[in-house]
């Protein structure tokens, strides 16, 4: 039996990851799906100061408070910046770590550092008042038509903070042992499939691409769990 924590991204919740985890547990694994302070459920949490270390850390005291070892750590979109903030912290406690079309962030640098000055410039024009950033319209996501509209309804504005911090790793990120990027091939923004090229035959990495938009786990939910499965033998 294998532990895997999955970890949604921006504007979404745990909710996102429903398909998949009833898959996983079918199987007869362990599954969290955690939604990041001022979130889906969480959503009343919401306030100025949320920023990226405060969702590193939902993430890592979960791991630590429930014991978890040997974790099969996952993150979608913004997800990538929190895995790899929780690998920096707690390593020890992950086997794996799986980049779901997720940002693959630097020591040092932020979300809007990853994405560049255009789109940094486009969310920061969006933000309002209370410090969150609406969410983009379903079409920006890819998400298939017959789910697109109960997607928009669960999504929920993000704290501008989270894209603003800077991930500092501590370097118990080394202890994790296999990395796994992969990558949608109906989203139009290019850096998810930029790092799916680099990455394929890098040593230490394993890369793959699914069918579907930015959000796999509710456009392609059984194949991304056969490939979650994989994992648990590696």
């Amino acid at each position: 039996m294998a532990t895997f924590v999955l970890v949604h991204g921006a504007f979404h919740g745990g909710w996102c990851y429903a398909r998949v985890a009833r898959r996983l547990r079918d199987a007869g694994h362990d599954v969290y799906t955690p939604t990041l302070t001022g979130l889906g459920e969480r959503e009343h949490l919401a306030h100025q100061a949320i920023n990226l270390s405060t969702h590193i850390e939902d993430v890592a005291a979960l791991l630590r408070y429930e014991d978890l070892e040997d974790v099969i750590l996952c993150g979608h979109s913004y997800g990538g910046m929190v895995i790899t903030g929780v690998a920096a912290a707690e390593g020890r406690r992950i086997k794996t770590l799986i980049y779901l079309d997720a940002i693959l962030p630097s020591d040092g640098k932020s979300l809007f550092d990853m994405v560049g000055p255009e789109i940094t410039l486009r969310t920061m024009a969006t933000a309002g008042a209370d410090g969150r950033v609406p969410c983009p319209p379903m079409a920006f996501f890819n998400v298939n038509p017959a789910d697109a509209d109960w997607v928009e309804s669960k999504c929920n504005p993000h704290p501008i903070a989270c894209f603003v911090e800077a991930l500092r790793l501590g370097g118990d990120e080394d202890k994790v042992r296999h990395r796994t990027y992969i990558c949608a091939d109906s989203y139009a923004f290019e850096q998810p499939a930029q790092l799916w090229r680099e990455l394929d035959g890098q040593r230490g990495w394993k890369v793959a691409r699914l069918p579907g938009g930015h959000d796999l786990m509710i456009d392609a939910p059984e194949e991304l769990s056969a490939l979650l499965l994989e994992e648990v033998g590696r």
